[in-house]
């Protein structure tokens, strides 16, 4: 049975592009339009993989990247999130790309192929508890555990939350810092250019 890939793209070209580039009978491509077809599509035909554009009509990939981070059994899909400015994904979410691939438009089929494994390989290693932080607790001492259970989650879905809340804060200071050593070169080179 071939692995099914959802592919969320408003461009026919790029549906068709990674349609072309993948290994003929060894995968299913599954298209949407827009976001909210996407997600539909999402809940449907349950894929082995997502593929889904930033830039949507309808619902952005933003936020269907938050209904899918809102589910836990959607999260444990492998995703990658694609775009043709890095900058419009890491405004949103910052580096670096935990459970996630990040694939830059335009991509050629090893870019497409290693994006797909490396997705693969990142939802793996996702904590089965990890949740939007405002549903931490709730999926854990729901599966009805002893009666203790439920405050030692709520704890460690608190820190959690805490650890990941600092992790995007570090993320967006290193963001901030790239972006200051960039214009940083760019300053020196203009001086440069001055001298001549």
């Amino acid at each position: 049975m071939p692995n099914k890939i959802l592919v969320i793209d408003d461009s026919g070209v790029i549906r068709k592009t990674v349609k072309d580039m993948l290994p003929t009978g060894k995968f299913e491509i599954v298209e949407a339009k827009d976001g909210v077809e996407g997600l539909n599509l999402i809940r449907k035909e349950r894929p082995n993989w997502i593929m889904l554009d930033f830039i949507l009509p309808k619902k952005s990939g933003w936020d269907v990247f938050q209904e899918i981070e809102k589910q836990p059994e959607l999260r444990t899909i492998p995703l990658v999130v694609m775009s043709g400015r890095k900058d419009e994904v890491t405004k949103e979410i910052p580096e670096p790309f935990e459970f996630f691939e990040f694939l830059a438009k335009p991509f050629d089929q090893k870019q497409l192929m290693a994006a797909l494994k490396t997705a693969l390989d990142k939802s793996k290693k996702r904590p089965a508890a990890a949740a939007a932080p405002a549903a931490k607790a709730a999926p854990a001492s729901a599966a009805g555990a002893s009666a203790a259970a439920p405050a030692t989650v709520a704890t460690d879905g608190a820190a959690a939350g805490e650890i990941q809340a600092l992790k995007q804060q570090m993320a967006k200071m290193q963001a901030e810092i790239e972006g200051l050593k960039k214009q940083n070169a760019q300053i020196m080179a203009f001086l440069q250019k001055l001298k001549k």
